[in-house]
């Protein structure tokens, strides 16, 4: 089945290239050149990624993205000229999967398009009770039950609300407790590609996760950090 994705690009002839570009891979594009017809096409058009600038008229990319979160997990790449390091944490800190700055290469724009798809092809399952058969896909510590076939992860019984990219992060920790990780083996093993050495996404994304399944972040109980290695998960 093709994919199909969204760009979100301002510039017209840069809209152009990766429409073109992308539909030479075998991807279906649909465009908009500014936040505002982005967001509704992101909202109404069901895109299976989305590429998202940051600078755009109407609304900024940020604004887009944190609008997108409050309603959809589909994957967001944004793409920045900026290289200023809080502007790339901000997007990740809004719920952006992966970001580019510009200028890249074609190919590893379209390597981190497949990993983000490759990472979104399997949907959560819709809420139910666990079935026997689920019985060895059930992770429980605590207060916190984590079914690794239907993507689900409850606190107290009650549905958290987590990104696929989160969600895979917690697993693979909770799959291995106590083994610590650094964080240039998460990139590898729960992004699936090379980030070159740019590890502060595996930072933003744990502090996402403790907001969400911790009961007091600032002193985690289940994603422990091993100053100076890397993360793992206490059990």
């Amino acid at each position: 089945m093709e994919r199909k994705i969204l760009v979100i690009e301002d510039e017209q002839n840069i809209n152009d290239i990766l429409s073109f570009q992308l539909s030479k891979e075998g991807y279906t594009t649909i465009s908009a050149l500014d936040g505002v017809s982005g967001l509704e096409m992101a909202l109404t058009q069901n895109p299976d990624l989305i590429l998202l600038d940051v600078m755009l008229p109407g609304l900024d990319g940020y604004e887009v993205c944190k609008k997108i979160r409050e309603q959809s997990n589909v994957p967001i790449i944004m793409l920045t000229a900026r290289e200023d390091e809080v502007d790339k944490v901000l997007g990740l800190e809004l719920g952006a999967d992966d970001y580019m700055t510009k200028p890249y290469s074609n190919r590893e724009l379209t390597a981190r398009i497949k990993a983000n798809l490759r990472r979104s092809a399997v949907e959560p399952a819709p809420a139910a009770a666990p079935a026997e058969s689920d019985a060895n896909s059930v992770i429980i510590s605590g207060d916190l039950t984590i079914n690794t076939e239907r993507y689900e992860v409850l606190k107290n019984d009650k549905v958290v609300d987590i990104t696929l990219r989160e969600f895979e992060l917690l697993k693979f920790l909770a799959m291995q407790p106590d083994k610590i990780f650094s964080r240039e083996k998460l990139l590898e093993n729960v992004w699936g590609y090379e980030y070159y050495g740019d590890v502060r996404t595996v930072d933003v994304t744990v502090r996402r996760l403790r907001e969400k399944i911790e009961d007091d972040p600032s002193m985690p109980k289940y994603i422990i950090t091993k100053r100076g290695v890397g993360y793992y998960f206490n059990k």
